[in-house]
């Protein structure tokens, strides 16, 4: 009895071992991939994700939306497989990583100026204009330089409520940086960076936060994602780009922006372009990944996972979902340096992708 018990208890955890790595029909073991960061991309990325792991099964792919300042901490943390931001590192940011960080594009969108005033749904702003705005010395929509600006409109005797992000924010990041480009005041008292201390206005969290004040806020301004104003159908301002041009934030305009030669990091900006059909507060958006994925307790099966997701974000499958939802797709220029970039991740020196060796070993950082 003590030795059949002795079987079966072998026979159960050998069992138990090969059902951790497949089942019956020879599935993979269940993995995760865990990712954390900007608000602007999160739409985008909760259907890109959830397509890939229909056709992964074993896959599951959890993102928090916490803003770009906090996707960036927990990557610096190794809380997280990935983090995302809609701003790049800078060289500060770069060094406090303590390992070399890629910056993968996954597509482009535009930060809109959205208002809610009654019965006006047309209206033209300026980049000095909403630094004004922002920084209280417009305080009244019937303000001169307001009215002067929309010729036929009737703009209300209204206090101005501007809306602002409370939380670090790459959107706040391209707000205040297409600012500092256009309004000297602004850059001299403001400055550019992911959480401001704000001259005027009320604060709210995240892309959704700004935009649910707004939607309920009579008088209210707010900067957010292109396509949360798109899907809440808000009104949005009219900008004046630098060829003089008023535009809205399409996918065409976007686009437009992007119209210039990319560093081949991907650490791009296209605020303020001079293509002109640009619309001036376009912006790309990241995931973030160490490029030597070597490190904690990561085995080489995580690391060639997150490679498998990135690389199925940039196909041409998971681009046609940025168009559906009304972020811009990636140029063909951005996603030929993307898969550079993704081809430079290695687990310890060994390459994560596909070469023309089996087993290709690159430079180790």
């Amino acid at each position: 009895m003590r030795h059949l018990s002795l079987f079966i208890f072998l026979t159960l955890l050998l069992l138990s071992c090969n059902n951790i790595s497949s089942d019956s029909e020879g599935h993979h073991a269940a993995m995760s991939i865990s990712g954390a960061g900007a608000t602007f991309p999160y739409p985008y990325y909760n259907i890109v994700f959830r397509d890939y792991m229909r056709q992964r099964d074993h896959i599951t792919v959890n993102y928090g939306a916490i803003g770009s300042g906090g996707g960036i901490r927990s990557l610096r943390d190794r809380s997280v497989d990935f983090g995302a931001s809609d701003a790049f590192l800078s060289e500060k940011e770069m060094a406090s990583m303590k390992a070399e960080v890629l910056h993968i594009a996954t597509c482009m969108g535009g930060v809109v100026m959205a208002y809610r005033l009654e019965g006006i749904d047309s209206l033209r702003l300026t980049g000095p204009l909403i630094a004004d705005i922002y920084l209280g010395v417009i305080k009244k929509w019937n303000d001169p330089r307001l009215v002067a600006e929309n010729p036929g409109v009737v703009l209300p005797d209204l206090e101005i409520t501007p809306v602002y992000r409370s939380d670090g924010s790459g959107t706040t990041y391209n707000f205040s940086e297409y600012l500092c480009v256009v309004s000297p005041g602004w850059n001299k008292i403001m400055g550019k960076g992911k959480a401001l201390k704000w001259e005027a206005g009320i604060a709210a969290k995240g892309n959704p936060g700004v935009a649910g004040i707004v939607q309920q806020t009579e008088g209210s301004i707010g900067y957010i994602g292109s396509e949360y104003a798109l899907t809440l159908k808000l009104p949005t301002a009219k900008l004046k780009n630098r060829a003089g041009r008023y535009v809205d934030a399409t996918l065409e305009s976007i686009t437009a922006a992007a119209n210039s030669v990319l560093p081949d990091d991907m650490r791009a900006t296209i605020t303020n372009s001079d293509d002109p059909d640009a619309y001036p507060m376009s912006l790309f958006t990241w995931i973030l990944v160490y490029r030597n994925q070597q490190y904690d307790n990561r085995t080489k099966e995580d690391a060639t996972q997150l490679v498998d997701l990135l690389q199925y974000i940039i196909s041409p499958e998971g681009q046609k979902v940025a168009a559906q939802i009304n972020y811009a797709p990636l140029p063909a220029q951005a996603l030929e340096k993307n898969r550079r970039l993704i081809n430079e991740m290695h687990y310890g020196g060994t390459s994560l992708t596909p070469q023309d060796s089996a087993a290709s070993v690159i430079e180790a950082s």
